[in-house]
């Protein structure tokens, strides 16, 4: 199955992590060695997507960096000198065929101004793409969403997941509370998780330039209301990267050699 081209909202300031963000945008925060959208694009591509498309705002010059000097970050190298300097690798990356487009889509652009100003980028052919958020991971059956998308024969097609449970949970029987449950793992309810299948057509029915427009706002609302849309339920592991609790637990679990949204990697 060929796979649409994956567009990334990487605009945003991630204010609510800031004393990492001040330098940094939110998706080159790292986890481990590399940036959170790194490993993002990698579960992609462990189902054979290989064109990114990175929607970028705040602090843009960081992604033109980290892409245009990939190769040197990721393999040894010998370099020449001289008036014509020459560059020698010495590994080549399992990344190499990647495809990355990287769109400047305004600082104070919207995430529904963000995608529609990067649609253009879409190839003729691409009568779908998958869209999803640079700061959080997930072992989402990507191959799955596509399915059910192209079976659903919808304009969007949304993962819902269940956010990790942020405070403790209390039991209770009637009037009476029979225990208190720590921070559970995850929530019983569902949120938007991002790992969304568009139809191009969402993008000329919903969508508009405009730089204040919310994709999560008018565009899927209404999508919702006309019935445009698919939900395919993710019961696995989903994990944002809000705040600096959840930053040092994807860190964590990175180190321990025990990061679920790898599982599909090769």
């Amino acid at each position: 199955m060929k796979m649409p081209p994956v567009m990334i909202l990487c605009g945003g300031k991630g204010t609510r992590l800031r004393e990492v963000t001040e330098l940094l945008p939110k998706p080159m925060v790292p986890i481990g060695e590399q940036p959170i959208v790194w490993h993002i694009m990698k579960t992609y591509a462990a189902f054979g997507c290989r064109r990114f498309i990175l929607c970028l705002g705040y602090k843009r010059e960081a992604f033109v960096d980290y892409f245009m000097n990939y190769h040197f970050r990721t393999s040894d190298a010998t370099i020449t000198l001289g008036h014509n300097p020459t560059v020698r690798f010495h590994e080549d990356v399992p990344e190499s065929d990647w495809e990355v487009t990287l769109v400047g889509t305004g600082l104070e652009t919207m995430t529904g101004g963000r995608v529609a100003r990067a649609a253009k980028y879409l190839r003729p052919g691409d009568r779908e793409f998958f869209l999803t958020y640079g700061d959080g991971v997930a072992d989402v059956d990507i191959a799955a969403t596509l399915r059910l998308h192209r079976k659903a024969k919808r304009l969007i097609t949304v993962s819902a997941v269940h956010p990790s449970a942020r405070f403790g949970e209390m039991v209770m029987e009637g009037d009476r509370i029979v225990r208190f449950d720590e921070k559970p793992v995850k929530s019983v309810k569902y949120i938007n998780g991002g790992y969304m299948v568009i139809d191009r057509r969402f993008v000329s029915k919903y969508l508009t330039a405009d730089k204040d427009l919310f994709f999560e706002q008018a565009p899927m609302q209404q999508s919702a209301l006309n019935g445009d849309m698919t939900v395919y339920r993710h019961e696995g592991f989903w994990q944002c990267m809000d705040t600096a609790r959840e930053y040092e637990l994807l860190n964590r679990l990175w180190r321990e050699g025990n990061a679920p949204w790898t599982k599909d990697w090769k």
